[in-house]
């Protein structure tokens, strides 16, 4: 009984990580999601742009 809850919890969190909302402006964007997949980072386009041209 104790996996299953413990298995749901995993499985919201999971969940939450995928609502298209970047963590560097708060924006909702797609992006956000399909680079968390690619680079482990959920951030946008623009944000991504911007960390990669100004790195600090």
């Amino acid at each position: 009984m104790t996996k299953n809850i413990k298995k749901l919890e995993i499985y919201e969190k999971n969940i939450k990580d995928l609502d298209d909302i970047c963590d560097e402006c708060k924006k909702k964007d797609e992006s956000a999601t399909q680079n968390l997949i690619l680079t482990g980072f959920k951030i946008c386009k623009s944000c991504r742009v911007s960390k990669t041209i100004f790195p600090i």
